[in-house]
């Protein structure tokens, strides 16, 4: 009888393939979800939830940057959970009775048997039962995969398609071909680079336009959405995956709202925001206040500027490409060696502001830009506290805009920054701190600097007399 009743339950479910690694249990997908909402990078998300990053950059990519399932529906208990099939395994290997484990569990003998029958590990050498192995017969047994509605409507299938890659052509019908694209690399749109010239209709506008094409056939609908998921997640098999160049952004991966807030100005901390800078530095009655920003040349080249919002001194930062670089040829995710990433940027800015008297050097003010990511390794070499202007805002950093307007009769746009020595900066920054300026009563900055200098220098022989 019971030999029959195992072939009974084996017979219902078809053969499973391998299982491979044991499968990662649910809670840590969730957990692994969650810290992507969050904005985390997969890298980072599979850190916080003990995974390795190649785990978790795989679930993210096969997903289409998509949770899979929902990750805020609760466990309902109605099915075993892994922690109750460890603790059958475990009574089980202990020579318990099916009844003792099912009062141990609070499960009823049947459900017990039937679990130790159907998911027991059969491809060791004795029938064991090992919670890790059922836990995997059970979701893969769960699964009820439904048939995409675009492999079931070819008709459907190809109006999507038609709407996505169709091609563009002048008002009496002529096509015009573009440019000819890349090879399809299975990421985003290729940077800097052609991408086909298509009729690039939208998942959303093709939804809307469906009831008006097709009034009376309801089977011609689909929501914006699920056109999305067919692009985005694996194993759909519905839309050529190709078919992400023909979205606006022509990104091959959903990424999640949070990530865009927080990727590019991460190392913008509340403490660092302009609101939190010293009032006095608002009415420029104080000196020693300064803004910074860069001067973008040809090929990644670049020049620091910061002035101070009091005198309008000017002081240029000299920052040669490093040794290695190769204009669109340095290796990809390599060292930053165009001259101003994060930590070249902090100890060129060091060495040119260290020199100023404690009273001169009272903050900085930046925009928001990647170079300032070592902030707090320059605030700990100088003393000086770096605050960001808000986004969007170049009116904060007013003294500074107008600096690099005047600098540019100097630095063109679209040349190369590089190309200029440290002694030719210092020229052009003696240049505009020599120059009368309406501002300051047509003093010059050199010359309003000269007098803060003094001053400070006769404050402090009162204060030693």
């Amino acid at each position: 009888m019971a030999r029959r009743q195992q072939n009974a339950d084996r017979a219902i479910r078809p053969k499973l393939r391998s299982p491979g690694h044991p499968k990662f249990q649910r809670h840590v997908e969730v957990a692994f979800w969650e810290q992507i909402a969050k904005g985390l990078l997969a890298e980072e998300a599979a850190a916080v939830v003990g995974v390795a990053q190649a785990v978790g950059a795989r679930w993210f990519h096969k997903a289409g940057g998509m949770p899979p399932f929902d990750i805020k529906q609760q466990h309902l208990g109605r099915y075993l959970s892994f922690a109750e099939r460890e603790e059958i395994a475990l009574l089980h290997v202990q020579g318990r009775g099916v009844r003792e484990i099912a009062r141990v569990i609070g499960r009823d003998p049947g459900t017990v048997s039937r679990e130790l029958r159907r998911n027991a590990a059969t491809r060791s050498n004795s029938s064991g039962y090992r919670a890790s192995v059922a836990q995997w017969k059970a979701d893969m047994a769960a699964k009820r995969p439904k048939v995409a509605k675009l492999v079931a409507n070819p008709r459907l299938r190809a109006y999507v398609e038609e709407r996505l890659t169709g091609q563009i052509c002048l008002a009496d019908g002529t096509i015009v071909p573009g440019p000819t694209p890349p090879r399809f690399t299975g990421r985003g749109k290729p940077h800097r680079k052609d991408r086909a010239w298509t009729q690039a209709w939208s998942p959303e506008q093709i939804s809307n336009r469906l009831p008006i094409d097709f009034p009376d056939d309801e089977s011609m609908r689909i929501s914006h959405e699920a056109i999305y998921q067919s692009l985005f997640i694996e194993g759909r098999g519905a839309l050529k995956r190709e078919l992400v160049w023909c979205l606006r952004t022509g990104r091959a991966l959903r990424m999640p709202r949070e990530r865009s807030r927080r990727k590019t100005w991460a190392h913008v901390t509340p403490e660092t925001l302009i609101s939190e800078r010293p009032a006095e530095a608002d009415d420029r009655a104080v000196p020693g206040h300064w803004e910074g920003d860069l001067l973008i040349g040809l090929e990644r080249s670049a020049i620091g500027t910061v002035v101070d919002r009091t005198t309008r001194f000017t002081m240029l930062v000299h920052l040669p490409r490093e040794e290695g670089y190769r204009h669109k040829e340095t290796p990809k995710n390599g060292p930053a060696l165009a001259g101003y990433g994060a930590l070249t940027m902090a100890k060129a800015l060091t060495n040119t502001m260290s020199t100023l008297p404690t009273e001169l050097a009272r903050s900085l003010t930046w925009d928001r830009g990647k170079e300032m990511s070592a902030h707090a390794q320059f605030k700990v070499a100088t003393g000086i506290p770096v605050f960001f202007a808000d986004p969007q805002s170049p009116w904060q950093r007013g003294t500074n805009e107008n600096t690099n307007g005047l600098l540019r009769q100097y630095f063109p746009k679209g040349t190369d920054l590089s190309r200029w020595s440290a002694d030719e900066l210092a020229a052009v920054a003696h240049a505009l701190n020599t120059r009368p300026r309406k501002t300051l009563g047509w003093k010059t900055p050199a010359e309003a600097f000269n007098e803060q200098l003094v001053l400070l220098t006769q404050a402090g022989v009162a204060s030693t007399g």
